[in-house]
């Protein structure tokens, strides 16, 4: 049976009238987007075949990409990932303001960028002179600080003064950012997830306006009188605040914090005047005749000697060599103060009544070197006070034991006693020191640790009390007021204010023709209130004008613009 073959066609519709009609139904429906009333057609064989080769060119592109991280550079980032996936950024705290007792701000901070190429706050102070030993300075961390780990740098650290000493508790604390960053180096997130502690703010307890203004009576006598530097401090006798701490010359705080002026900057720390010492804290200078009033109290405590009894004095004392009665020694007084007891012999720094009452001569016994010793360190001389600021240094009392040690094995000597007695030889103290001392024999013997923080009454440290007998306050009392209103230091005899004081002049080196010139004292009178020390070094030794030349400037300008710290406390 043969079949009759049907051609072939590439398309065969069999179509039947309901298909026809059922799309002629749906025409006002027609919708083009939905692909209505248009045909499909199969895709090409060429066009399959580029587009397979395109994916498969993609899948060997990425996996090529996906070969190279993992294996051949696999090794770098996940090192990589490793190290920077969590970067923990420190956030530096805004460092404490520092205030004096008035409130006036001193030193703040500068949130702007910092004046060199390290980007951080910028610590801005008082453009005033004679605050920089006090307040003290910032910088950055140096190479050898930044190895050791501790520091960041970009964190301000405390280099001298309040800003050093009180560093922890103006800094704050750090907080922490969190930065993700991707195997890229890219940031990925930025999360804070401890917010910054700003400093604690310092309020000191000097007056700002009275500090530079002390400063700048001292910076003109030492241009004025060629003394080489000073040193000045006033305390309170009660609390031992300090109202005034300065040196000079001074440094500038603004320059060395922010490090621009390196020729002022290399100025300070090389020239031989030293700048960057702190004299009132760190200075060390013989006292000379303010001395005398250590040795006065020792004579009156060890009943050496009563206050009443007179010496005839001419200007020198003659020892006659008990070997050989040809030699004799003869120890000079600066002038012939004739007959003096006690209150006379302070009044007018008679040197010969004490030699006499330090070293002794004939039947008149003196407080030897051992008790001459015992009541300067019973006032603190030989010793730290324990301020708040660092750098300070010790005191210097001679002995026997003293001098072998420093001048190989040679014995001790009448005359070095005499010498001793006023303030020569090898005494040294700092201008700190003998303020507190001061403060002690103003207020009847509390030795108090001075302070540089404004503080409440019930806050004062009492170091010691050195228990004498009200009699011999009262002595040196009387002699130091003599002082001012008939003896060597008149000037201070100011309108406004009863001023109790002793003078000093400590002849320097072999040659003796540098001075240093001192005046020490508290007023008012009649209720202590404030002590004070003042020191002008290396000044020519005929100069007759020195230090008590500042400190009058200084009282008569507290007597119209600081009035309030003249006068006696209810």
């Amino acid at each position: 049976m043969f079949f009759a073959k049907r051609p072939r066609s590439v398309y065969r519709f069999d179509l039947s009238p309901d298909e026809i009609f059922v799309d002629a139904s749906n025409l006002p429906d027609h919708d083009e987007q939905q692909f209505d009333g248009r045909l499909e057609r199969a895709i090409s064989r060429h066009t399959f075949f580029g587009l397979a080769i395109f994916c498969a060119l993609v899948f060997l592109f990425f996996l090529g990409r996906t070969f190279w991280l993992a294996v051949v550079e696999g090794d770098y980032y996940a090192e990589r990932s490793k190290n920077n996936s969590l970067n923990f950024t420190p956030i530096f705290a805004e460092r404490g303001n520092i205030y004096d007792r008035t409130g006036k701000e001193l030193v703040w901070t500068d949130n702007g960028t910092s004046t060199d190429k390290r980007v951080g706050p910028n610590r801005v102070y008082l453009d005033t002179p004679g605050l920089g030993h006090i307040l003290g300075y910032v910088s950055f961390p140096n190479p050898e600080e930044f190895k050791t780990g501790l520091y960041h740098p970009q964190e301000l650290l405390g280099r001298d003064g309040v800003e050093r000493s009180y560093d922890k508790y103006l800094l704050g604390e750090r907080g922490v950012r969190i930065v993700e960053i991707n195997a890229k180096g890219e940031q990925a997130s930025d999360h804070i997830v401890k917010l910054p502690v700003p400093g604690k703010e310092l309020k000191l307890s000097i007056d700002y306006k009275v500090q530079t203004k002390l400063y700048e009576y001292m910076n003109q006598l030492a241009i004025d009188r060629g003394f080489a530097g000073g040193a000045a401090v006033i305390m309170d006798v009660k609390t031992g605040e300090l109202l005034a701490l300065t040196g000079y010359p001074d440094y500038n705080p603004n320059i060395l914090s922010q490090g621009e002026d390196t020729k002022m900057i290399n100025q300070y720390f090389t020239d031989n005047r030293n700048y960057m010492l702190n004299r009132a804290v760190s200075g060390l200078y013989t006292p000379g005749s303010t001395f005398k009033l250590f040795v006065a109290i020792g004579a009156l405590a060890e009943k050496t000697v009563n206050p009443f009894k007179e010496f005839v004095t001419n200007g020198e004392l003659v020892v006659i060599n008990p070997y050989d009665k040809t030699q004799q020694t003869v120890f000079k007084d600066w002038k012939d103060n004739g007959t003096v007891d006690m209150r006379r012999a302070i009044a007018r720094s008679c040197n010969v009544y004490f030699y006499i009452i330090g070293g002794g001569l004939g039947s008149q016994p003196g407080l030897g070197i051992a008790n001459i010793g015992k009541y300067a360190k019973l006032f603190g001389l030989d010793q730290k006070t324990g301020i708040d600021l660092l750098g300070e240094e010790e005191g210097s009392i001679p002995s026997p034991e003293w001098k072998a040690k420093n001048f190989k094995g040679e014995g001790w000597r009448l005359g070095d006693t005499y010498h001793t007695a006023i303030g020569q030889y090898g005494v040294q103290v700092t201008p700190l020191q003998l303020a507190r001392a001061y403060a002690a024999i103003a207020n009847g013997g509390k030795l108090l640790k001075p302070t540089v923080l404004k503080i409440k009454p019930e806050q004062a440290v009492v170091q010691s009390n050195i228990s004498l007998d009200p009699s011999i306050w009262k002595t040196i009392h009387e002699g130091m007021r003599l002082v001012v209103t008939e003896g060597t230091t008149k000037s201070l005899d100011v309108p406004g204010v009863a001023v109790a004081a002793k003078s000093g002049s400590a002849e320097l080196g072999v040659s003796k023709t540098k001075v240093n010139s001192w005046i020490a004292g508290y007023w008012p009178y009649e209720n202590p209130r404030y002590a004070f020390a003042v020191v002008m070094e290396k000044g020519d030794r005929s100069n007759i004008i020195g230090s008590a030349s500042a400190m009058r400037q200084l009282l008569e300008w507290m007597t119209i613009y600081t009035p309030e710290y003249l006068k006696s406390e209810v």
